[in-house]
């Protein structure tokens, strides 16, 4: 298909994905409103370490709020995605928040029993579900939010709805000045790389292109390496294609070792790389040299700034940057990017094991 024929999308498209993906700023924006009719206890703010529960597009919300306020915020976040609620967490000194766009994800619904079971205090991010009705039997606050769109396509919400949360706890400054410069970032970006922009002038057309066919594998560093997870799982979900990330410094201490072999791999990768203006100086030197490795090992790359003043605001244009990417290549691999039939196989399978026990 031809990325330029935009309006042939929609066949591939039927549950417009390119929508949601178009509307992350308002989501980002609607978000923050959603939090000025809820109550919170007062005793939630003297809460010593914050639990973030979440799986695949719920979870990577926590992820990337723990990597953005990891230098401003002085109470400790853990990011959950499994079954299990770390021992340590017991009693009202820990704040519990479940994040599941259902409402139904087994895995945060079992950690959140554990939460309630331990006397944590918890929160519940949602549009509704057992998560939202086990929330409410223990009188626990719920940030509900309402938009028809698979989880990954709600990320607006879930990410910002969380910022938020700390920002009325006081855990951190209120950043809903960032949240508007992040908002005009994008749509100013979007200008750039929506649908109806031709590849000639829209670089994330002409990245999927060049991802096609290829092992895409994204780079992140600090607050920007949750954004590449984010990347490699929306280019999984939406393209139904294979994609891996790695973060500096750690990968300059192991896969930098490994470029060259196997060549077939090595002749297939494009790495892509996300940088930013606030990482530390000696990271930067580390980005240099990294792509003075791959250059000299004849990997292909492609590297791209945050955009905007604010640490937030870079994180999310990069966000859509990506987002769109995913779905150009969606289009190049002529395949729907909303269903996700593997991930409905393995929860059939599930149900099935669990009803045979």
């Amino acid at each position: 298909m031809l990325l330029n024929d935009y309006q042939e999308f929609e066949k591939l498209d039927p549950d417009a994905m390119l929508a949601r993906i178009d509307e992350l700023p308002q989501q980002c924006q609607a978000s923050l409103a959603l939090l000025r009719d809820v109550s919170l206890p007062t005793a939630y703010s003297s809460a010593r370490h914050a639990v973030i529960l979440g799986m695949g597009g719920s979870a990577i919300g926590g992820a990337l709020l723990q990597g953005l306020v990891a230098g401003a915020c002085q109470v400790p976040i853990t990011v959950v995605r499994g079954y299990r609620l770390p021992a340590f967490v017991q009693g009202e000194d820990y704040l519990v928040i479940g994040c599941s766009y259902s409402g139904n994800t087994e895995e945060t619904l079992t950690a959140f029993g554990q939460a309630l079971e331990r006397g944590a205090l918890s929160v519940a991010i949602t549009t509704g579900g057992k998560l939202a009705a086990r929330a409410e039997k223990h009188s626990a606050p719920v940030l509900r939010f309402d938009y028809d769109s698979q989880p990954r396509a709600a990320l607006g919400y879930s990410f910002t709805l969380l910022l938020g949360l700390f920002a009325r706890l006081g855990w951190i400054e209120d950043r809903s000045g960032e949240v508007a410069e992040a908002a005009e970032m994008m749509r100013m970006q979007q200008a750039e790389i929506g649908a109806d922009t031709p590849v000639a002038h829209n670089v994330a057309k002409a990245l999927a292109g060049e991802l096609a066919g290829r092992l895409p594998v994204i780079y992140g560093a600090g607050f920007l390496a949750a954004v590449a997870n984010r990347w490699k799982t929306q280019i999984n979900e939406n393209a139904k294609q294979w994609a891996f990330f790695e973060t500096l410094p750690e990968l300059n201490h192991n896969a930098v070792v490994g470029l060259g072999i196997p060549e077939a791999v090595r002749d297939r990768v494009t790495v892509v790389m996300l940088r930013s203006n606030h990482d530390h100086p000696r990271m930067q030197v580390r980005w240099d040299t990294t792509g003075d490795l791959l250059a000299r090992e004849s990997v292909a790359t492609e590297t791209f700034w945050g955009r905007g003043q604010s640490k937030l605001a870079q994180m999310l244009s990069l966000i859509h940057l990506g987002d769109y990417v995913s779905y150009y290549l969606a289009m190049l691999n002529e395949v729907d990017p909303t269903p996700v039939e593997t991930i409905a196989y393995l929860k059939q399978r599930l149900a099935e094991a669990e009803s045979a026990s």
